[in-house]
């Protein structure tokens, strides 16, 4: 599958996924297929309508038209598997605003969050890797940028990050645990742009470097089901409403 998202993205990609058994993958072993194809996503920073895929199965809905997907802020998009660019901020994604969308179910909506935190988490740890490439590569005043305190805690706090989202993605269970786990992998992957847009410099502001890519990939992933904000504040409103916190993993 890492070969085929490396030299194919969109529908091209959908197509050899279909050819590799992704609909039997994630009918018959979703609890597998999700993390795989979702972080492969991530890290090789191709895109297909597989997020499609998800929710439909979850929700029992038949028939290949997309579906109305909710953004933050209250809006609705739509996941075109034309693969005509769209107006997101990420311009690679053919998404596409709507006016309304309906309400899905909440086995659903769980099962996107877990999709995209796995691929936030992928996002992240790609963003990772170019700016440690990047810090053991140059020097500054004679030294090699790896060897500067402010710049190893920055990429030691995004991976720090990114493990703990990558343990609440592994205890994602039920409705709650999606939540916790989309809203973690979003705020290391949020964590991960800032501190490798600041490790990488002017060089990561370039249409010739990969970061800006995964950095607008993030910001719109991020958004879909629930923002980190928006999920944090709607944790905090369940865990005030029962009066106690529950407990997501046994340590």
């Amino acid at each position: 599958m890492r070969k085929a998202m490396s030299a194919a993205t969109g529908p091209e990609l959908d197509r050899a996924l279909a050819g590799l058994g992704w609909p039997e993958l994630l009918a018959e072993w979703p609890d597998v297929a999700v993390p795989l194809v979702f972080r492969l996503l991530g890290e090789t920073g191709a895109h297909a309508a597989v997020l499609d895929d998800v929710v439909r199965h979850a929700a029992g809905y038949p028939g290949p038209g997309p579906v109305p997907l909710p953004f933050t802020g209250e809006a609705w998009v739509v996941w075109d598997r034309d693969g005509k660019p769209g107006a997101a901020v990420d311009e690679e994604l053919p998404l596409r605003s709507v006016a309304t969308g309906t309400e899905l179910p909440r086995q659903a909506v769980a099962a996107a969050r877990r999709a995209l935190g796995w691929w936030l988490l992928g996002t992240g740890h790609t963003m990772l890797t170019l700016a440690r490439g990047h810090v053991l590569e140059r020097t500054q005043f004679g030294r090699p940028l790896a060897s500067f305190q402010a710049v190893r805690h920055r990429l030691a706090e995004t991976l720090v990050a990114l493990e703990g989202a990558q343990a609440a993605l592994h205890n994602a269970e039920g409705e709650f645990g999606a939540l916790l786990g989309k809203a973690a992998a979003g705020q290391a992957a949020l964590t991960a742009a800032r501190h490798c847009q600041q490790v990488l410099g002017g060089i990561g502001f370039t249409a010739e470097h990969d970061l800006h890519r995964h950095v607008r990939r993030t910001l719109v992933l991020d958004g879909l089901f629930g923002s980190t904000r928006e999920l944090v504040r709607e944790a905090g409103a369940h865990i005030r409403a029962a009066g106690s916190a529950p407990r997501i993993a046994q340590l």
